[in-house]
């Protein structure tokens, strides 16, 4: 018997922008069934992102946390695995590096690559700073990719090594890579 982890809110609402008749201006909403009745409170002892994954990482140390399939002749084979404890001291490790480049709290830095392992552990490296971390969604292309930097006032951009030409002219002062 499989469980259902989802549970409607809400329904659809109908358009009135004249998009179309019919035609849903917005679909239903949809929550985890433990956050059916409003989301759930943080925890009186949490005072940051950066603070619950360093208690996470604390506890599951060894655990795994990120993994990347390999890619094998063209093939996804099996997982390699960061641990809780590896991504934590890249985060800090990649957050120090910030810090000496000038970037403090409350700075903006701009994520820009496809989903991965390096996405999470820039994000992480952000948090450990109190930097607030700007993603430059990959499929909204480099017009959006611009407006965004340029709107959000970012300093510091991660970019994936594929993805650089396509911001290489508007890029802020300082970009770091992520490799894919």
């Amino acid at each position: 018997m499989a469980m259902e982890y989802l549970v409607k809110v809400g329904e659809a609402e109908d358009s009135s922008s004249g998009r179309g008749e019919g035609k849903p201006s917005a679909g239903p909403v949809y929550r985890s069934i433990y956050a059916k009745d409003g989301l759930l409170e943080l925890p009186s002892h949490l005072h940051s992102p950066w603070q619950f994954f360093s208690d996470s990482a604390a506890k599951y140390a060894n655990n795994p946390m990120l993994g990347r399939r390999k890619i094998i002749d063209s093939k996804a084979g099996s997982y390699a695995w960061l641990t809780y404890n590896q991504v934590y001291d890249s985060a800090l490790r990649i957050g120090s590096a910030m810090r000496s480049l000038g970037v403090n709290p409350g700075d903006r830095c701009g994520i820009y690559g496809s989903n991965s392992p390096q996405w999470i552990t820039a994000m992480e490296a952000c948090n450990s700073q109190a930097v607030t971390y700007v993603p430059l969604y990959d499929t909204l292309g480099a017009n959006a990719v611009e407006f965004i930097i340029n709107h959000a006032e970012v300093s510091i951009a991660f970019v994936q090594e594929n993805k650089l030409p396509a911001v290489n002219l508007f890029l802020p002062a300082v970009a770091l890579f992520i490799s894919a």
